[in-house]
């Protein structure tokens, strides 16, 4: 038998009243309440309503998207081809740049992306992404994905991973735990966005409530000597219409005889309100490898400088994301028309690796055990032509 169902009967059975009845109250700590985890909830609770997620995700595909791409046939850079044309502008709505920060967004936001070429006569005409919330894989009996259901409103339509590639282009992210979907950066920062969340909805609702935390009006007068309702009424609404809002923030407040105010609850400065925020904050950035410096974020010192700061991301973070799309996708692409293509991004078009790149051609420079075209290979550029010589440091220095 339950201990405290036997307290209470033992109560009730009691026929004395008495106003010193004992008090029994429990305390405990309730379980965390933590949002959906799924596509929808994380791009809506993640990149639409908190500012570290949507400035994270907005850095990476902006940086990854910015990058100038470049075909190769074999060895040999091409100027022209339609695989650029198309890569330029994928459809009527989107251009280049455009296609690429979406399609890098919805990598950062959901670990997925889906990018679908539209042919006709056998050439690829237009690619699209699609949404990865609607879009659902249909697997064979082994559990390998076989088709895509596509859904949009009330209609759906089937897209069969058939041909030699498929029409349909699935990136992702790693995941241990799944071998069709990829695992999105906000997925192992869940509970820190959420902390986050609370955090700003928590200090909101504060503001809205006089900046106060809630507390209670203890009425003393002694025993016995209890509150008519028609003055528990008027003392409510006194509270309500005198003392509740932003805009009533800071006003006294007069107490009658017999009335204490109990603060029920942690002050601001009692949960340590600010470096909770931040340090949720440090983790969301963490997980989207962005150093928190660049975002503004206090109580970083990890790098010396913002310039340091910077190249790291785009060596840690951005270069990497962008080899990997880039491989998935050339590869795709290349199949579409023919093979024997090769698609890369321009490396030497960042300016925030301008120091390191210095760098590099100052130690080949100065490499005696090099030919010219092993240098000039070294640093992505083809042989050097007929006759060609190269200038001395000297030379370079005193030519207008």
């Amino acid at each position: 038998m339950n201990p405290l169902v036997d307290w209470f009967r033992a109560r009730t059975r009691r026929e004395t009243k008495s106003a010193g009845l004992p008090l029994l109250a429990f305390h405990g700590a309730g379980e965390a309440s933590w949002s959906e985890a799924h596509n929808g909830a994380l791009a809506r609770e993640g990149f639409a309503r908190n500012a570290v997620v949507h400035r994270c995700v907005r850095m990476v595909s902006e940086a990854a998207a910015s990058l100038p791409l470049l075909l190769y046939q074999d060895a040999d850079e091409l100027d022209e081809h339609p695989l650029l044309t198309l890569l330029g502008e994928p459809n009527q709505r989107q251009g280049g740049g455009d296609f690429r920060e979406a399609l890098y967004g919805h990598l950062s936001i959901s670990g997925n992306a889906y990018v679908e070429a539209i042919t006709l006569n056998g050439e690829v005409r237009e690619l699209h992404l699609l949404r990865p919330d609607r879009v659902d894989p249909v697997t064979d009996s082994t559990g390998w994905a076989v088709a895509y259901d596509y859904r949009a409103g009330n209609s759906s339509r089937r897209i069969e991973l058939t041909g030699d590639p498929p029409t349909l282009l699935h990136l992702t992210l790693f995941n241990p735990l799944d071998d069709i979907y990829g695992l999105p950066p906000l997925t192992p920062a869940h509970m820190a966005l959420d902390i986050h969340n609370a955090a700003s909805r928590w200090n909101k609702a504060l503001l809205d409530n006089s900046a106060r935390p809630s507390g209670a009006l203890v009425y003393t007068a002694g025993e016995g000597v209890n509150l008519t309702s028609d003055q528990y009424e008027r003392l409510k609404q006194e509270l309500e219409s005198g003392y509740t809002g932003a805009a009533r923030a800071g006003r006294p407040m007069l107490l009658e005889g017999w009335l204490d105010w109990k603060a029920m609850g942690f002050s601001p400065r009692d949960m340590d309100f600010v470096q909770a925020k931040n340090g949720a904050a440090r983790d969301i950035a963490l997980a989207f490898g962005v150093p928190p410096m660049l975002l503004g974020i206090p109580g970083d010192n990890t790098y010396a400088n913002y310039q340091e700061a910077n190249r790291a991301f785009w060596r840690q973070t951005v270069l990497p994301l962008a080899t990997r799309v880039t491989a998935g996708l050339g590869g795709w692409l290349s199949k579409l028309h023919g093979g024997g293509l090769r698609l890369d991004f321009d490396r030497d078009a960042v300016d925030a690796l301008s120091s390191d790149r210095d760098a590099l051609w100052r130690r080949l420079g100065e490499a005696r055990f090099l030919t010219v075209d092993e240098k000039r290979e070294a640093v992505g550029y083809g042989p050097a032509e007929p006759g060609f010589q190269p200038q001395s440091e000297s030379q370079s220095r005193s030519a207008p």
